[in-house]
């Protein structure tokens, strides 16, 4: 059956059919991708779980602010002080500011010190003054704060001082500069990337187009079935989703790319008709493209188990994407490989008759060196990895501070702003604790925080409805140690108040109530991915041994990994802490990724295995798919590595973790211990199939389908 659905895929006629069918498809689905960026939700409650107290916290502010509402701050430093003429420049900047369309509540030092603001507006030392200000434009806020900030710089600018926009206003400022355009040049560059990789594998000046065409058509369509997802289905989209979707697309499409073209190659040596020698190949490599596609789709749908929203909206995004992927690399790419014929290999076509590579290469030789002690190579291996697995000690996933946000070297305004202002004494105001209560309890709630070390005194600054709203500035960095404990301190002492029905948000709460949702989705998404990734294995390769070792072999990698990425985190990014959700997203990517290499390779391991048993069978496996699956795994090392050129510290170390955690798979997992393993064990790895406790059986000589010999890719 399944050669016949490949042979009417790729037919004489059926091909044309299918390319303009997979065009309109693409001039449908792909006018609506560019869309995707305006049904993102990017805000804190569409991160954060339902029934966490900062999300409940959030719903009671709306009472009494706008949430789209933003305090900025701008900092003036002079080191030698500010002198009377720069803080009455101050004074005048305030008259300008107001001003720009949607600021209000602007606050200068002296308009502090007659309005009674017990915070300080100038510090002790006469270093630093700040200037506090409320701005709102509605949803265009993100798209439009780095032109205000860019009119505050001219407005501010004093000879001899340092002018910093920071505060909440100037971080959405940095971050919506620091992403404009992102996308595009993060596409740019993993595309560019794989056109590379794929230039040395194919060896061939043209033939890379297909796959990258294929990619790209992928990624648009898959683009504009979320955009529908989103504005129609309450589907969440971030940020984050997008730029991982992004590389996620290319890597994956590539490599089913590669295992597809590696077994069109060895047909065409065998089959004259091109449209047959396809849907011979087609036939052979589907099922192992369908069985790693659905584990990726799988692992993602996971994620819907998780309890934070970020994380719960990012798997099924990118399954859908997957899925897109999948369906475009069994159609289109075929059907362009057929249309443009043998020649798109130059210069090495593929002629019918030829002889195929024999094993003799890099894989087969690595093979053979593993063959006489396998027992001590995959022990040995497996305590190298154990010990590397070490580093991972070295992680803090408590969460990014401020000055980490950003990579090394990348100067941001509002952090250095932010910086200034805790070294100097100065106060945040942009970002406090806030407390929702009932109001006939606000003034013992108020009470209940006297004394808590790393907040000021706490007001009563509004009333509505018998809900009051209380505020504490906090006196460190939002994301620092100290006012993460004095968040705790706070909500252990407000909520002691009987029938206060006190919560507390703010951006450090929102922080924490992250961090203990990311530590439950952990303990419990990772045991459903598992064993939902166990049971596809168990389906495809009928047995029980073997996936169990294949689960425990990407288990001791993503360990590895983890150890690898703990000492380049800290060691040679300088950027120790992690996201919450880090240790998370790995595990997906990883094990989902990484399971692709063994399931091409144990395909390959069990249909040898029918003719010549499970220890030459692994033999013929790794030779034969080794170059392929060392190819795929450098392209979605290369792709997930791209993540890399971008100015956070979030996407650098996810990119990293998972760039090496692929390349050790593929070079070292994949290749010495899984083989070794299978090597050791031989039909044992089978049981309880009976597939290897036979004599193997030699079928009869089909000369239309000969057993494949082993295939050559360049890496």
């Amino acid at each position: 059956m399944h050669r016949q659905i490949a042979g009417k895929l790729t037919g004489p006629v059926t091909k044309w059919i299918v390319l303009v069918g997979v065009l309109v498809l693409l001039g449908i689905f792909g006018s609506l991708a560019g869309k995707l960026t305006s049904v993102q939700n990017n805000e804190a409650e569409s991160w954060l779980p339902q029934s966490a107290e900062s999300t409940q916290a959030i719903k009671r502010l709306e009472a009494f602010q706008d949430p789209n509402d933003l305090v900025t701050t701008v900092v003036y430093y002079r080191e030698s002080g500010l002198t009377d003429e720069d803080l009455a420049a101050i004074e005048t900047d305030a008259t300008e500011i107001a001003k720009i369309e949607g600021v209000s509540n602007v606050i200068t030092p002296q308009g502090a010190q007659t309005a009674g603001i017990p915070a300080p507006y100038v510090s002790e030392d006469g270093q630093v003054a700040k200037l506090d200000f409320t701005i709102n434009r509605g949803d265009a806020l993100w798209e439009d704060m780095p032109d205000v900030a860019d009119e505050i710089r001219d407005i501010t600018a004093i000879d001899g001082v340092e002018v910093y926009v920071a505060g909440a206003g100037g971080t959405t400022a940095d971050q919506a500069a620091a992403f404009a355009g992102m996308d595009g040049r993060l596409l740019l560059i993993t595309l560019c990337a794989v056109v590379l990789i794929l230039l040395v594998s194919y060896r061939s000046p043209i033939l890379w187009a297909l796959p990258i065409f294929c990619a790209v058509v992928s990624l648009g369509i898959a683009m504009g079935v979320l955009y529908l997802l989103a504005k129609y289905a309450d589907m969440t989209i971030n940020g984050q989703t997008q730029f991982i979707m992004t590389v996620l697309v290319i890597g994956a499409g590539t490599d089913y790319a590669l295992l597809l073209v590696a077994r069109y190659r060895e047909e065409l040596r065998r089959h004259e008709d091109r449209h047959e020698a396809m849907a011979f190949a087609l036939h052979r490599a589907a099922p192992a493209i369908f069985a790693s596609a659905s584990t990726v789709v799988v692992g993602l749908l996971c994620l819907m188990f998780a309890e934070l929203n970020s994380t719960a909206g990012l798997g099924p995004a990118n399954a859908v994407a997957v899925a897109v992927t999948f369906l475009v690399m069994v159609t289109l790419l075929p059907a362009l490989l057929v249309i443009c014929g043998r020649w798109v290999f130059w210069p090495f076509i593929p002629r019918f008759g030829t002889a195929e590579p024999t094993e003799s290469g890099f894989w087969a030789r690595t093979g053979n060196r593993i063959a006489p002690r396998p027992r001590k190579v995959w022990i040995f291996t497996t305590i190298a990895l154990l010990v590397v697995a070490l580093g991972a000690l070295r992680l803090d996933t408590s969460g990014i501070p401020n000055d980490e946000t950003y990579v090394a070297g990348h100067d941001v305004e509002s952090v250095a702003g932010n910086e200034l202002l805790v070294e100097h004494g100065l106060v945040d105001a942009s970002s406090p604790i806030q407390i929702v209560a009932d109001t006939d309890q606000a003034d013992a709630v108020v009470g209940a925080m006297d004394g808590i070390e790393g907040i000021q005194q706490a007001t009563v600054v509004a009333e509505q409805d018998g809900t009051s709203l209380i505020l504490a500035n906090l006196t460190a960095d939002p994301l620092d140690d100290q006012s993460i404990e004095a968040v705790h301190e706070v909500r252990d002492a407000v909520h002691s108040v009987d029938g206060a029905h006190a919560q507390v948000g703010g951006w450090t709460a929102v922080t924490i109530d992250i961090e203990e949702a990311s530590s439950r989705d952990n303990k419990v998404v990772i045991p459903i991915m598992l064993i939902a990734v166990m049971l596809i294995l168990m389906g495809l390769l009928r047995a029980l041994t073997s996936p169990l070792i294949l689960i425990g072999t990407v288990i001791l990698s993503f360990g590895a990994a983890l150890g690898l990425s703990g000492l380049v985190f800290d060691l040679v990014y300088d950027r120790p802490h992690t996201d919450p959700g880090f240790p998370l997203y790995a595990f997906v990517f990883l094990v989902a990724l990484g399971i692709d290499y063994n399931i091409f390779l144990m395909t390959r391991v069990r249909e040898e295995t029918v003719t010549k048993g499970t220890r030459r069978g692994s033999l013929i496996a790794l030779a034969s798919t080794g170059g392929v699956i060392t190819a795929a795994g450098i392209v979605l090392a290369a792709t997930f590595g791209a993540l890399a050129t971008m100015p956070l510290t979030f996407a650098l170390q996810i990119g990293t973790a998972i760039a090496l955690g692929v390349l050790l798979d593929t070079m070292i997992v994949r290749s010495v211990l899984v083989t070794a393993i299978n090597l050791d064990l031989g039909g044992k790895i089978w049981w309880p199939h009976a597939l290897d406790r036979k004599p193997p059986v030699v079928p009869p000589e089909d000369t239309s389908d000969p057993a494949p010999e082993p295939e050559s890719v360049t890496v």
